[in-house]
C-alpha cells in the first residue's frame, strides 16, 4: 500500500527560504489517462491507480506527504531572472527507493508564490508531451524524469486558445537545479549556497562527505553527467528547446519537457521552438549551451570554490562531453575499435544526410541492413560513395560484420517519440481517450527491438507538412 512507501522528505528540513510549504488545488472531477505500472512497480507502489489519482488530486488526504514549491531562479534565453521557482509544481514528497531518493511531484497543481502571472495549470497537449518523452527517454537509455501518472480534468485554462487542465505525477532523482545555486549565490542569502551543497552531497554523494574537496568533486560530477547527458541527446537528434539554467538538472537527468523534438529529417541548424528566434538553443547549440550553463553554476559557486580549481574543473566539459560522443557514435556504426578517421567519417555521413535531406534515425537504423542486404536499398550517389568507405573502416575493425550489425541495431532505435506521434496521441486525449497513449508507451519503452509488422507505423518519418516542427513553450 502507498501508505507503506518510506517517506524521508529531506528538502523540507531545510530553511525555510529553500522553498514555500502549501498546498495545491485540486480538479472537481479528473479522469485518468494513463498509469505507469512499470514505475510504480519499480519504485515498490503497489495501490490502486484511481486511489492513488485521488491522493494526488488532493481530494483524499495523505499524511505523510510534506508539499512545498521551491524556491530557485535562472538564466533564461541568457538573460538573468533573480527569482522564478515552481510555478506550476509542488514538490509532493521523496521516498526512499531501491534506486536511492525519488522526488514525487505534481506538476499543473494550481497557483503558487513563484507563479507571477500565470494560472499554475498544466493543459493536456503538454502533460501528454511530457509523459510520453519520460518513456522515450527512459526507453533510449537517457537519464529522465519520468511521470508516475497522468490525469485531466474538465477545468479549462487559457493558453493561445482554451484548453483543458491535466496533472502529470513527475517522479526524478533530485528537482534541484543549477538555478537553486543561483538563487541563493546572486540574491545573496547567506549560507544558502553551502547549506544546499551540503544538502546535496548527504542526498546524492554521500560517500564524498568525508573528502576534503567534497565540494569541488561535486561540482566536476555535475559537469561531466551535464557533458554525458547532452551527448545522448545529440546520438539520438533530441533538441530540448528551452536549455535555461533552471530547466538543468545537478544529476544530469532530462527533465522540463516543453518544445522539444526528436529531429526528423538531419539539420543541424534545427530549432524546434518558435521562440527561439536567434537559435540559441537549436540543436547543433546544445553542447555549447551546456558547457555555458556550466560555467553559469560555476559562478554561483565562486565563494566556496577556489576559481583556478572551477575553471580547471570547467576545462573538462569538451573532454567529457566528445569523448562519450564518439564512443556513442562508434556503437552507432558498429566500431569496437577506435580510429582517428572516425570523426571525418561521421562528419562526411552527416554531410550526406544533411543534402540529401535524410531521416536521421532511420538512416543510422537501416545502415545495418544497407551492408548486409544493399540490394533492397534504392541509395543517392552521395550515401553509396560514402558506405564504401564505410565498408573500408568495417573491414579494419575487430567486430565481425555479424557483430557490426547487432551492435548497430543495439545503439540504433527503430522507434522515437515523433511530434506528429505525439499529437495524434494529444487529440485523442483531449477527447478522453487514452489507446494512443497506452500504444506510444509500450513501444517506446523497447524502441532498439523490431515489434513486428504492426507496430512498423511508429518509425514512419512524418508527413512533410509536419517536418522538423517548431513548437510552442506554452503549456
Amino acid at each position: 500500500m502507498f501508505e507503506n512507501i518510506k517517506f524521508e522528505n529531506p528538502f523540507s528540513t531545510l530553511p525555510s527560504s529553500f522553498y514555500t510549504k502549501q498546498n495545491w488545488s485540486s480538479f472537481d472531477q479528473p479522469f485518468l489517462l494513463h498509469f505507469n505500472h512499470d514505475l510504480a512497480k519499480s519504485l515498490g507502489i503497489k495501490d490502486d491507480p484511481q486511489e492513488l489519482m485521488q491522493i494526488f488530486n488532493g481530494s483524499k488526504s495523505f499524511t505523510k506527504a510534506s508539499p512545498l514549491a521551491m524556491a530557485y531562479a535562472g538564466h533564461q534565453f541568457g538573460n538573468w531572472v533573480s527569482q522564478l521557482g515552481d510555478g506550476r509544481g509542488i514538490l509532493f514528497g521523496q521516498i526512499d527507493s531501491s534506486e536511492g531518493l525519488i522526488d514525487l511531484h505534481i506538476k499543473g497543481a494550481g497557483k503558487t508564490p513563484y507563479s507571477r502571472f500565470g494560472d499554475g495549470r498544466a493543459v493536456i497537449r503538454s502533460s501528454v508531451r511530457e509523459h510520453l518523452c519520460g518513456e522515450a527517454m527512459f526507453g533510449l537509455g537517457i537519464p529522465s524524469s519520468r511521470s508516475l501518472m497522468l490525469f485531466g480534468s474538465n477545468e479549462p485554462v487559457m493558453r493561445e486558445v482554451t484548453e483543458r487542465g491535466a496533472m502529470i505525477v513527475r517522479t526524478a532523482k533530485t528537482h534541484i537545479r543549477f538555478g537553486h545555486f543561483e538563487y541563493f549565490h546572486h540574491n545573496k542569502i547567506t549560507n544558502g549556497v553551502k547549506t544546499l551543497l551540503d544538502h546535496v552531497i548527504d542526498c546524492y554523494y554521500p560517500d564524498t562527505k568525508q573528502d576534503s574537496d567534497k565540494y569541488l568533486l561535486f561540482f566536476d560530477a555535475t559537469v561531466k553527467k551535464t557533458a554525458h547527458m547532452v551527448s545522448a541527446w545529440q546520438s539520438v537528434g533530441f533538441n530540448h528547446g528551452v536549455m535555461n539554467t533552471d530547466n538543468m538538472s545537478i544529476l544530469g537527468e532530462t527533465f522540463d519537457y516543453g518544445p522539444y523534438a526528436f529531429m526528423e529529417n538531419y539539420d543541424p541548424n534545427y530549432i524546434c521552438n518558435h521562440t527561439d528566434s536567434q537559435g540559441r538553443y537549436s540543436f547543433s547549440n546544445q553542447p555549447n549551451i551546456a558547457e555555458w550553463n556550466c560555467y553559469a553554476l560555476a559562478s554561483a559557486l565562486i565563494d566556496i570554490y577556489n576559481e583556478t580549481e572551477l575553471r580547471d574543473t570547467l576545462n573538462n566539459f569538451n573532454g567529457y562531453f566528445y569523448d562519450s560522443l564518439i564512443e556513442k557514435y562508434r556503437k552507432k556504426l558498429g566500431l569496437k575499435s577506435a580510429l582517428d578517421s572516425d570523426y571525418d567519417l561521421l562528419l562526411e555521413l552527416f554531410k550526406v544526410m544533411e543534402t540529401d535531406n535524410l531521416d536521421y534515425t532511420n538512416t543510422f537504423r537501416d545502415l545495418s541492413k544497407i551492408i548486409s542486404l544493399p540490394d533492397n536499398y534504392e541509395l543517392s550517389e552521395k550515401l553509396t560513395l560514402w558506405l564504401t568507405s564505410f565498408k573500408d573502416r568495417l573491414i579494419k575493425d575487430e567486430n565481425t560484420i555479424e557483430e557490426s550489425v547487432l551492435m548497430m541495431d543495439d545503439n540504433n532505435p527503430k522507434y522515437i517519440l515523433r511530434n506528429y506521434l505525439a499529437q495524434s496521441a494529444i487529440e485523442d486525449a483531449e477527447l478522453g481517450k487514452s489507446k494512443k497513449i497506452d500504444e506510444l508507451v509500450k513501444v517506446l519503452r523497447d524502441p532498439y527491438i523490431d515489434q513486428g509488422k504492426s507496430m512498423e507505423h511508429f518509425c514512419k518519418p512524418a508527413p512533410e507538412e509536419q517536418q522538423n516542427q517548431k513548437l510552442s513553450c506554452s503549456s
